[in-house]
């Protein structure tokens, strides 16, 4: 038996949840001029990033009849996508996200995978103990695809051979530009299912044609590839342009290192570069001009910490962390290949303290540094919340003990004893480090992915989310206020299942409810020759009140909003409200509570804690 030494491959990533910034407004003093630290600003209006334009307000299919209106729209305005063999499920889904003000898709997608052959040139299943049954249909003349292969390398020089096989699984179909050499490589239909065989020298090159092939014996990689018969990415593309919604599909996954799971394998990534760099060959013919491929995702998950990337051939990048490596690698080659489509990531936070591989803000923000060197456009980490990893909370509720519903985490602690910081210290380090490689010409942006779902292995949506369950508005809520200051967008983990599971749904949670207030940031600036406040976040008309509360007021301050303004370089719905304020009223020092309601009364669900440096 001929046995291909192989490394564990990926199945499905564990996505990201959620995240989402924040800037610690008791460690900067409010000015009269501007806030402490400026939004990331939002990406500059190219044909690609610029969202598309809805076709129609209203159009009947075979799955139903659609408007392209946005009736409810809610601060969160991206959600991870989950693949589904139903069409109509795409569809509602788009046009779900779209009336709650969805503009962007994230799709999850599959890993490539080192597997052994039997003696047959069948390829085994993860285990290496029988045939999978996902590529055992694919043969060429009665052969195993993988042993056809071999065979015809072998044909076109004696001295060729097969040293690593490689699978990869998708609900794509690709055109033509897949291939190099359509003689070796080539589309194989079975019933509905399309192979893709792929050969390429085991060296990391990727000959531009065939003449190689035959001039001289060399090593190859076989990448076989179980395609789709119809093309999911043309059907998402049609639809983004369908609600104006923008679509990052998945880059594929890389395998990971079998001794170290968490990080990509050192083996293995030249054929993953290759594999990355057919692909957007295809994207390139197909999608060049597609308004709806706003970029890319890289699913391989890592924890934001102290990392290294220098990625220059010095002595001291020999120990660049080897996941920053796939990132720059398939960075690099989207570049080339679609310029002006940036990759995204979407790293989580890890802030108990209990643990050792556990980071502080400043670790975090050093590993977003070493993130951004590897030229992704954008990091979106995960606020971490839904995994319990990170709590919420103000710097004066660091004696507090946490949330219930994280207990089952961190235990009967409180929030100082259990977290390095809240998600606000976190985000706001990252807001910190993302000015500081701006600075240096670095072109990234900072997003938020918030978990949409809470520690739990009893409320959980679908068995697939094991210890995942539901959470609720008035918490997502909550998420936004503490981060959403410092990003250009706040997105989340992820709409199938935690947004649409229960009665009624939280994406129906956040239809009936998207306008109440969510103030995420307020400073002192005055108006003329008057002192006051600005508060920014969302939903605050004018009609709005703003409670003000401080320890020694005799009754808490009721202010109506009297002014509100949404500047050019907010994120998408976000404005900003000013009340007048005596600031000479406050002592110095003093946490300020500040509490904002809708004209009908509706409060929203965090209060914003503002403390005046004396």
């Amino acid at each position: 038996m001929r046995w291909l030494i192989a490394f564990l491959g990926v199945v499905i990533i564990a996505v990201v949840a959620a995240v989402v910034l924040v800037i610690p407004i008791d460690e900067i003093a409010p000015t009269s001029e501007k806030s402490p630290i400026a939004s990331s600003p939002a990406p500059s209006p190219t044909s690609f990033s610029s969202t598309p334009t809805p076709n129609t307000d209203k159009f009947t299919d075979s799955c139903g009849t659609f408007d392209t209106d946005t009736p409810s729209p809610y601060a969160l305005s991206g959600y991870w996508l989950i693949p589904t063999v139903d069409h109509c499920t795409w569809r509602r889904q788009f046009d779900a996200i779209h009336k709650v003000g969805g503009d962007t898709v994230i799709r999850i997608g599959w890993g490539l995978q080192a597997r052994r052959v039997d003696d047959d040139g069948r390829i085994l299943d993860t285990d290496g103990e029988k045939p999978d049954p996902r590529y055992e249909p694919c043969e060429e003349d009665g052969v195993p695809c993988e042993a056809a292969a071999e065979r015809d390398l072998k044909a076109a020089n004696p001295g060729n051979r097969v040293t690593w096989t490689f699978v990869y699984r998708t609900d794509e179909s690709f055109g033509p530009d897949l291939f190099r050499c359509p003689e070796f490589e080539k589309k194989i239909t079975v019933g509905k299912t399309v192979f893709y065989r792929i050969v390429a020298p085991d060296d990391g090159t990727d000959d531009p044609s065939c003449t190689n092939i035959r001039s001289e014996g060399r090593g190859y990689h076989v990448i076989l590839i179980a395609g789709a018969e119809q093309d999911s990415l043309t059907e998402l593309l049609d639809l983004g342009d369908q609600f104006g919604i923008k679509v990052y599909p998945a880059l594929p996954l890389a395998p990971r290192d079998p001794a170290q799971k968490t990080r990509a394998s050192n083996e293995g990534t030249a054929t993953l570069t290759t594999l990355t760099r057919r692909i957007m060959q295809d994207y390139g013919a197909r999608f060049q001009n597609r308004a709806s491929l706003a970029g890319f995702y890289q699913p391989f998950e890592l924890q934001m910490r102290d990392m290294q990337y220098l990625g220059d051939d010095s002595e001291k990048a020999k120990k660049d962390n080897p996941t920053l490596k796939v990132y720059a690698s398939q960075h690099e080659i989207v570049d080339q290949e679609m310029p002006g489509r940036p990759i995204l990531v979407s790293p989580y936070l890890d802030a108990r303290k209990r643990l050792s591989f556990s980071a502080t803000p400043q670790q975090v923000a050093r590993g977003f540094e070493a993130l951004a060197r590897t030229g992704v456009g954008i990091i979106a980490p995960q606020d971490s919340r839904g995994t319990g990893k990170v709590g919420l909370f103000w710097p004066d509720q660091r004696e507090e003990k946490v949330d219930e519903r994280l207990r089952s985490v961190v235990g009967e602690a409180s929030n100082g004893t259990a977290y390095y910081g809240s998600t606000r210290d976190y985000y706001r380090a990252m807001a910190e480090a993302r000015t500081k490689m701006v600075a240096q010409g670095y072109d990234v942006q900072l997003w938020a992915n918030v978990e949409a779902f809470e520690p739990s292995d009893q409320d959980f949506c679908e068995e697939r989310t094991g210890t995942r369950g539901r959470t609720d508005k008035e918490r997502l809520d909550t998420a936004i206020a503490q981060v959403g200051r410092y990003v250009s967008k706040v997105v989340s983990y992820m709409w199938s299942d935690f947004f649409t599971c229960g009665s009624p749904s939280l994406s129906e949670e956040m239809a009936r409810d998207h306008d109440r207030p969510i103030a995420v940031d307020a400073v002192r600036k005055g108006r003329d020759i008057q002192d006051g406040m600005e508060i920014r976040g969302y939903n605050m008309p004018m009609g709005s009140k703003v409670t003000l509360t401080w320890d020694g007021q005799d009754s808490p301050r009721v202010v109506d909003v009297a002014l509100t303004e949404t500047p050019p370089d907010l994120p998408i719905r976000m404005e900003t409200a000013w009340i007048p304020l005596d600031w000479s009223q406050v002592p110095a020092g003093a946490w300020i509570k500040v509490s904002v309601a809708a004209a009908d009364g509706r409060a929203a669900a965090e209060t914003l804690h503002v403390r005046m440096n004396p």
